[in-house]
């Protein structure tokens, strides 16, 4: 079983270059997989349906 999330790297701030930083954000579970071959597909899916935006806002997913 797998757990397939979204999630942001990066956060606002005017203090660092392009207004940037580096940030791993808080995970949204969206979806549940019963096998990794599954939990790829929904990810694929959900990133290519969804723009990522200047967050890069990507699903991944975890072992449940």
């Amino acid at each position: 079983m797998y757990k397939v999330f979204t999630r942001t790297w990066w956060r606002e701030n005017p203090d660092w270059p392009n207004g940037l930083e580096p940030h791993i954000g808080k995970k949204k579970y969206i979806s549940k997989a019963n096998s990794e071959e599954q939990a790829q597909w929904i990810c694929q899916r959900y990133n290519e349906t969804h723009e990522a935006g200047r967050l890069s806002l990507k699903a991944e997913y975890e072992d449940a």
